[in-house]
């Protein structure tokens, strides 16, 4: 699957986790934000160790500072959450930030980086790059629960190499 369409089905299912956490019962939120906790966790990592290193050599540098920027607001939010027990007074409103700013860098992807990228690398490339993610999210799921090692990713923003 081509890197940006894999990218953008993620934001959309994430989104829609993000929804069905907010939208469901108190019974099925601590398995859902646990859902919405790896699959967030095994994104931004592929984004970071593969798409943005790949798409930094292409005059994209300004537009990847800034999301690797957001990348760590989303970790900081997420790192609290998983120490926090689901019942918790702070924890939906800080899920409620998380939901905010994933959107937010959701769309700034989609709108800045993403059509950049599409003028910039060929078909082949995308979907080497699609395919390269794909092996590193699986790999951090085998190894289970990639949302735990946000906690140890919070003092600074992944460098961009």
């Amino acid at each position: 699957m081509d890197a940006i369409e894999l990218l953008t089905s993620q934001h959309r299912s994430l989104e829609a986790l993000m929804k069905a956490w907010m939208d469901g019962p108190q019974s099925q939120r601590e398995s859902l934000f646990k859902r919405v906790g790896d699959e967030l966790t095994v994104h931004l990592t592929s984004e970071e160790q593969i798409f943005y290193p790949a798409v930094k050599e292409k005059r994209t540098e300004d537009i990847l500072l800034e999301s690797l920027e957001e990348h760590l607001s989303l970790k900081r939010v997420l790192a609290d959450l998983v120490e926090l027990a689901p019942d918790d007074p702070a924890f939906e409103p800080k899920f409620h930030v998380l939901k905010e700013q994933a959107e937010h860098h959701h769309k700034e992807e989609e709108e800045h980086l993403f059509p950049k990228v599409r003028k910039l690398l060929e078909p082949m490339a995308l979907n080497t790059l699609g395919q390269q993610m794909q092996a590193l999210q699986q790999q951090l799921k085998r190894e289970g629960d990639p949302r735990e090692i946000v906690t140890e990713q919070t003092d600074k923003a992944a460098p961009l190499e």
